[in-house]
């Protein structure tokens, strides 16, 4: 089981399109997958119109109860463990457990199902808190959208910065531009200067009315659009960034 976080400080940059969109092509191409809405605000959860129960919560997600909480999707080989709205104390629980000598790894959340799936997706929260300590450190890949901007530059370097004072592995980042408009002479100038990082895949996902109308249709691109441009870029991304794992 690999665990895959789609992970940015900054919010707006295509997150949770990201998580939903390279889940529902892993279990395409026949990867047993679970989506693990990590978001209080439940975006992921949303697009799958599925919501949690009413008994799950943050402290039964961070003892690694979450079998019965597990729901299926619209489509094979996709599982979704929805969020819950008290995810948005997952920081207060982290801190409350380390504080009693029992700093949780948030990988043991998932070791219940470790035999039951391939890969399993994070849809993070924006933040750079403790949550987000423990995300890098379960993850296997973090997989980073950045929006050729000077923000989200910035954020890519947030994120770098922490995994170094972590002391973790900054190969396990996969950075890919996101949102991109080839129009915008930004755009272009940023991604021509920072693409030749090894961090960088070489897919970016464009800025594309499929992508925006998810929140609509409330599906994976690839489900009501299968040949447009923006479930072939999710394909790619996802093909490069599994050759790299």
């Amino acid at each position: 089981m690999k665990i895959i976080a789609i992970f940015s400080s900054k919010g707006g940059v295509g997150k949770t399109a990201t998580a939903v969109n390279l889940a529902y092509v892993a279990a395409l191409g026949g990867c047993s997958t679970l989506l693990c809405d990590m978001d209080s605000q439940g975006a992921a959860s949303y697009y799958f119109r599925i919501r949690p129960k009413k008994k799950f919560n943050d402290k039964k997600f961070l003892r690694g109860d979450i079998n019965g909480y597990i729901r299926g999707t619209d489509f094979d080989k996709l599982d979704l463990l929805p969020a819950h709205f008290s995810f948005r104390h997952l920081d207060i629980e982290l801190a409350k457990l380390g504080k009693k000598g029992k700093v949780p790894v948030l990988r043991s959340v998932f070791l219940p199902v470790a035999d039951d799936y391939d890969v399993v997706f994070l849809d993070c929260p924006p933040n750079l808190t403790l949550l987000a300590e423990h995300i890098v450190r379960a993850a296997d890949i973090v997989v980073t959208p950045v929006i050729p901007t000077t923000l989200s530059i910035l954020a890519l370097k947030q994120l770098l910065k922490l995994l170094s004072e972590l002391k973790l592995d900054q190969n396990k980042i996969r950075a890919f531009f996101s949102m991109v408009e080839r129009r915008k002479n930004l755009h272009v100038s940023t991604i021509e200067q920072y693409r030749k990082y090894p961090i960088f895949v070489k897919t970016a996902i464009p800025f594309l009315a499929e992508i925006e109308k998810m929140g609509i249709n409330r599906q994976p691109v690839g489900a009501t659009a299968r040949n447009s441009s923006a479930a072939l870029a999710y394909e790619r991304l996802w093909q490069e960034i599994w050759q790299r794992s």
